[in-house]
């Protein structure tokens, strides 16, 4: 595999107040095949747009690639109640991943109405495109719908044995249902009968708040010191 460093700066962290970052975007001469993305993945990469990142940062090592087995993991009993919650009436549907006026005002409702944007702006339809819809993998997106009503989505991108959970976003309004859990169990579950062996969380951080709940799916595994190391 051949990339281009497009950006290689030190910035301060979107994780931890006080820390330094460095997050080099790296761009593939060409797509990547599923066992290039399988293998990026081990090595700890994400994908934004048609670029993947992994950190490289001067002082702190506290952001750690998390992944379930999917055949293994058996949910909380939290986690069961939120799939219960939702499994009689949220219907899943897959195809690629796409922007319309919807989507993008779902995406700025979530982003805005829960406090998750560093700007305080609404993403514009070209930044949305450029992040979730232009890819150099296989990139699905997953829609959550309520009758025919959006209520959720998920882009993930997909490898020869591994699924990788890019972002999800959902209706502010619907926060009692839990989907953002809902989701990542409906999509270890279709990982799982699709016959894929990974389930990729992203970035743990255990001091984040909005990183750390991906510590509850388990059994995991952690990408530590180089060394994926399980945790049951």
């Amino acid at each position: 595999m051949n990339f281009r460093v497009l950006w290689d700066q030190v910035e301060p962290c979107p994780y931890r107040d006080g820390e330094r970052a460095r997050l080099p975007l790296r761009l593939p001469m060409g797509p990547l095949t599923p066992t290039q993305f399988d293998r990026c993945l081990a090595e700890g990469d994400r994908r934004s747009g048609r670029m993947l990142y992994r950190t490289a940062c001067p002082s702190c090592q506290g952001c750690e690639p998390l992944r379930v087995p999917v055949r293994e993991f058996v949910p909380s009993k939290s986690q069961r109640r939120a799939w219960r919650r939702n499994c009689d009436d949220v219907r899943l549907v897959v195809g690629p991943p796409e922007i319309d006026d919807a989507r993008l005002a779902l995406f700025n409702r979530h982003k805005l109405e829960r406090g998750l944007s560093a700007s305080g702006e609404p993403l514009t339809a070209t930044a949305y495109l450029a992040w979730l819809v232009q890819t150099c993998v296989d990139t699905r997106e997953f829609r959550y719908l309520v009758d025919d009503r959006l209520v959720a989505v998920s882009v993930l991108d997909i490898g020869q044995t591994s699924v990788s959970s890019v972002y999800h976003y959902f209706d502010p309004a619907e926060e009692r249902r839990s989907l953002g859990v809902f989701s990542a169990l409906a999509e270890i579950a279709w990982a799982a009968a699709q016959g894929y062996d990974w389930y990729y969380l992203g970035f743990y951080v255990w001091d984040c708040a909005n990183l750390r709940y991906k510590a509850d799916y388990r059994p995991h595994e952690r990408r530590v010191g180089g060394h994926w190391t399980r945790f049951d």
